[in-house]
């Protein structure tokens, strides 16, 4: 069992590492082998595993990793059922991403870096999904920080795209900072840094204690997941490739703060101002992001304001103590979240990277396999009746109406409202888009694409419309999936809920479904007046929340910053400092003036001329001895004796 949990992290690291050090100088073809086999050979493991483990939870110790007086930590993993299905989950939705990918990155110059960061990016979440040791939690939760600003900032050449990778990263950071405050309190509750250790001692916290804590999960969670306050970053991160938005929204980013909630949900379940807190800003997100998604042109943003819709859905279900059905619907929206996206890929590529879905239409006939593929996911995303997001959304619902608690009740309506707007902004993309339009797209304004692109996502659609199979409700057969989980800390594999109130939620749920699908049909059967201007606008901006941001958040800090710097920095103390430094260097500055002038230029430099000119003169004197006539050093010579014999005479004479 060591091993293979070792193996399932250590292929994507691998495949990562791989490329990243060799990858410019192998084939092309060898690049994607590499990385596709690293994500297969991760998916066969975490199927070895899931059948190896059972239903037992495993703790594992991989190395020590920090020692430290009495301090120490480990790469350690703790393998449950909730882990196994989460890994599974992952390298499944992976592996037929970086297949999809191959054929998607057909002509992109940059597919080693691309490939590479692919690989790194499940390699993070799979980190997050085993680890025990909330430090190796943090480190992977990093790593998906990363991965997700150079995949999403991939084509830097254009300045949006590096504009949303840093948006991206800012914000989810916000929330990171509120997860490390988290980790330290842990830390000095527990002296321990084990979450397995943390969920077993929980129950000696104080309310007030797992408050704080539930909480500061809830914000990071709300970081890394896209909910309320810190939605804005998710729409504008569809800059990267399409292969890459459908891995954020379907197997890692996005699902990675809601995990998270339910791994320590035995530290959260111990507050309920904290679970009431977290549905309700679950069904809240759910409601405003639906309301978003129904006026959106860009369709890669729309089925981005559907997940975060969607994952509000799964926030709701933890606040409303069902990890179960949080589960359930985190694995059907992975299913159907990456087939619509991949599905939309190959229509922006067929069109010529058209992303604005009042352009296309006609689809239907000029892309029949692509229309079967939306459609099903269109359907699934909707909650149509006996689908797989049918009886995971419904659970969650079920779970709210039976809370006690009355306000849940509330939390209840706005996820109903959010229910019945699903169907409307999901068939709508689908209508709008692939339905009979005159001006539409002709047969010879699409671009060829790969047919494997295609193919690849057959997988996808079977698993998202039978899904539902996993956990049927009491009154319609087997919930296998709330039976495994039963082991999870917290985990209710039953709602108890009477069979009656089960068939009464399910049947009222499919009414209001199928009237809503009806009532889309035959708003986009043919062109009709649309929603006030005032109105639409409000909407197409999402209420307005990132102008809001760029108003109260970062205008002030660009005025303050800009006031700091050309005001303060450059007029005041850039000045104050040239003052002060001429203040203390001008007696140096009088000093080595006066050297200069009186010393260098007067005394040295005349001294210098003055020497120099006595051996000019000399010289010139000399010269005119040495002319090469034998009569002048004739004359020299009879002059030279001359003037010893009479310095010998003198001397004589004084002696």
């Amino acid at each position: 069992m060591k091993i293979v949990l070792l193996l399932l992290l250590l292929f994507p690291l691998g495949g990562a590492v791989l490329n990243a050090l060799a990858g410019r100088w192998l084939p092309r073809r060898l690049v994607e082998t590499t990385a596709c086999a690293a994500v297969l050979g991760a998916l066969v493991l975490a199927v070895a595993a899931l059948v190896l483990a059972g239903d037992r939870a495993h703790d594992l110790t991989f190395c020590s990793w920090i020692v430290s007086g009495d301090f120490s930590a480990a790469m350690n993993v703790h393998f449950d059922p909730l882990a196994a299905v989460m890994a599974l989950m992952v390298t499944f939705v992976a592996s037929l991403i970086h297949l999809y990918s191959v054929a998607f990155m057909r002509s992109d110059p940059d597919y080693v870096r691309y490939f590479c960061y692919l690989n790194l990016f499940v390699f993070a979440m799979l980190v997050i999904t085993v680890a025990d040791s909330l430090i190796l939690v943090y480190l992977g939760w990093e790593g998906m920080g990363f991965c997700s600003y150079a995949l999403i900032g991939f084509w830097y050449g254009e300045a949006a795209n590096t504009a949303a990778g840093r948006k991206a990263f800012i914000l989810t950071h916000i929330g990171d900072v509120a997860l490390g405050v988290a980790l330290a309190m842990f830390f000095v509750l527990f002296q321990d840094f084990s979450i397995s250790h943390i969920n077993a001692q929980a129950g000696a916290l104080t309310p007030a204690t797992a408050t704080i804590l539930a909480l500061l999960l809830l914000w990071a969670a709300a970081g890394k997941s896209a909910q309320l306050p810190l939605t804005v970053w998710l729409p504008d991160a569809m800059a990267g490739p399409t292969p890459v938005s459908a891995l954020i929204h379907a197997a890692t980013m996005v699902t990675a703060g809601v995990y998270l909630l339910m791994r320590l949900f035995p530290v959260v379940q111990l507050s309920p101002v904290a679970l009431l807190i977290m549905a309700g800003l679950g069904a809240v997100t759910a409601c405003y992001a639906g309301l978003a998604a129904c006026v959106q042109r860009d369709i890669k943003k729309s089925l981005a304001y559907s997940t975060i819709s969607q994952v509000g859905y799964m926030v709701l279900a933890v606040g409303a103590a069902d990890i179960v059905g949080g589960m359930f619907h985190l694995v059907s929206h992975a299913l159907f979240k990456a087939l619509l996206f991949m599905a939309a890929g190959i229509m922006i590529q067929a069109l010529d990277e058209e992303h604005d879905i009042f352009k296309m239409g006609n689809l239907r006939r000029l892309m029949p396999g692509v229309a079967y593929l939306f459609l099903g996911g269109s359907l699934c995303l909707s909650a149509f009746p006996l689908l797989g997001g049918f009886f995971s959304k419904d659970r969650i619902l079920l779970a709210t109406f039976l809370h006690p608690d009355i306000s849940y009740k509330v939390c209840w309506a706005l996820a109903m409202v959010g229910a019945a707007l699903t169907p409307f902004y999901s068939l709508r993309l689908y209508f709008v888009a692939f339905q009979e339009r005159a001006g539409g797209p002709l047969k010879q304004d699409l671009r060829p694409y790969p047919r494997v692109m295609a193919w690849v996502l057959a997988p996808l659609l079977v698993l998202a419309l039978a899904d539902g199979l996993l956990n049927l409700p009491g009154g319609f057969g087997k919930n296998f999936l709330g039976h495994y989980l039963a082991p999870v800390p917290g985990a209710r594999p039953d709602l108890g809920a009477p069979v009656w109130l089960e068939w009464a939620m399910g049947m009222g749920s499919a009414f209001l479904v199928v009237v809503m699908t009806w009532v889309t049909y035959r708003y986009y059967r043919r062109p009709r007046r649309g929603l006030r201007p005032w109105l639409h606008e409000l909407l197409f901006q999402a209420f307005y929340l990132d102008r809001f941001y760029l108003a109260v958040v970062a205008r002030p800090y660009q005025q303050i910053s800009r006031f700091l710097w050309q005001r303060v920095d450059n007029l005041i103390l850039d000045r104050g400092y040239i003052r002060l430094a001429q203040g203390v260097f001008r007696p140096y500055r009088a000093l080595a003036r006066f050297l200069w002038q009186e010393l260098d230029q007067r005394v040295l430099d005349e001294g210098i001329v003055r020497t120099a000119s006595g051996f000019l003169s000399l010289s010139a004197l000399l010269g005119l001895w040495a002319t090469g006539r034998l009569s002048t050093y004739l004359q020299m010579l009879l002059l030279g004796l001359a003037v010893w014999f009479g310095a010998l005479a003198v001397s004589w004479y004084l002696w």
